[in-house]
């Protein structure tokens, strides 16, 4: 009886042994003897034919040849698996494994990062987009930490284009303005009516009545078709502001790479910083030429009314201070610091 026991001791220990790493975890491995694939889902908000889109998916190709088919990435674009405002959340929970979507669809929930969206007077996306992501490496804001951050792009200076004429703050009063985060806040400010529509749902608003403005980028008005239900384009960019957005991937799964594919996902990420704010700039000509063959019509504002502008804008910087000071995040410095990178580009 003890022997027959032995035996069976013996095999089911020798079955262990066989199975690759023994009774513990087993390792995903090819016929080859190499790991497996991983294949990672990736949700944008923005739509297949959107130039930022186009980018992303270029990205997901360029990491897939360096891990040299390692690493798939299934993109699926215009919000169909998490929508704009819950990209994020969707991130963290693992509903998508990687996800792009702006900060501003969760307002309040990224107080330090929320200075990016101020209306500084951005010159371009390039300089929007490379100075989010100085910012952000340097100061690793807390509110990111239940994901791993691969980089953060923004559009070029947002203008306001409207169904009726603005040519001053006074036109603007009762206005209802589409904004999302900080961007509402100029609204008011600016004694307009801000209503919080997510980018994908703004032409339909426009088109209905819903809102009579939308403060956005030019881009928006070839790449989501909103200069087609717009009729003036307004140069605003004296407080031209931006709206940050993210490209972020859940830690867990970003824990399970090899520091292999880790290091290729950061270098491959540096890169596309610049070619992600080349693509704004560019839809953003691309939106500008879009309204001309509209022939939509463009106003300027004066000097003065311009000046004007910027202090109706002022009151939201000192807010943005003395909210992050009150919980004790260094706004102050950071908000410095996106100020000089601002200047700098200028110069």
């Amino acid at each position: 009886m003890m022997l027959k026991k032995s035996a069976v001791a013996v095999a089911i220990a020798l079955a262990c042994t066989l199975a690759f790493t023994g009774c513990g975890k087993k390792t995903e491995t090819t016929d080859a003897g190499k790991p497996a694939p991983v294949t990672l889902t990736y949700s944008i908000f923005f739509p297949p034919a959107h130039i930022q889109c186009q980018t992303a998916v270029a990205w997901a190709a360029e990491v897939e040849k360096r891990t040299q088919g390692q690493v798939k990435i299934a993109i699926t674009p215009g919000g169909a698996l998490t929508p704009a405002n819950q990209c994020f959340d969707g991130v963290e929970k693992g509903i998508s494994d990687i996800g792009m979507s702006c900060f501003a669809y969760s307002r309040g929930r990224f107080p330090l990062v929320e200075a990016l969206d101020l209306p500084l007077g951005y010159p371009n996306g390039v300089t929007a987009t490379k100075v989010a992501n100085e910012l952000i490496a340097k100061y690793k804001p807390a509110e990111l930490s239940k994901v791993h951050v691969l980089y953060v792009h923004a559009h070029g200076p947002g203008i306001l284009a409207s169904k009726k004429a603005v040519k001053s703050l006074e036109d603007l009063k009762g206005l209802k303005v589409r904004a999302t985060g900080l961007s509402s806040k100029i609204v008011e400010s600016l004694g307009g009516t801000p209503v919080a529509i997510v980018q994908p749902e703004t032409y339909e608003s426009l088109q209905k009545g819903v809102v009579d403005a939308t403060l956005c980028p030019v881009e928006t008005l070839k790449g989501w078709k909103q200069g087609e239900v717009i009729q003036y384009v307004i140069d605003s960019s004296a407080i031209g502001y931006t709206t940050a957005m993210f490209v972020v991937m859940n830690q867990e799964k970003w824990a399970k790479l090899t520091p292999e594919q880790q290091k290729i996902f950061t270098e491959v990420s540096q890169e596309y910083i610049v070619k992600h704010g080349l693509a704004w700039d560019q839809a953003d000509k691309d939106g500008r030429d879009f309204v001309a063959q509209l022939k939509k019509e463009s106003l300027s504002l004066t000097a003065d009314e311009q000046q004007r502008w910027k202090n109706a804008v002022k009151p939201i910087l000192e807010t943005y201070l003395k909210q992050t000071k009150e919980k004790g995040l260094p706004g102050e410095a950071f908000l410095s610091d996106l100020q000089q990178g601002i200047a700098a580009a200028a110069r």
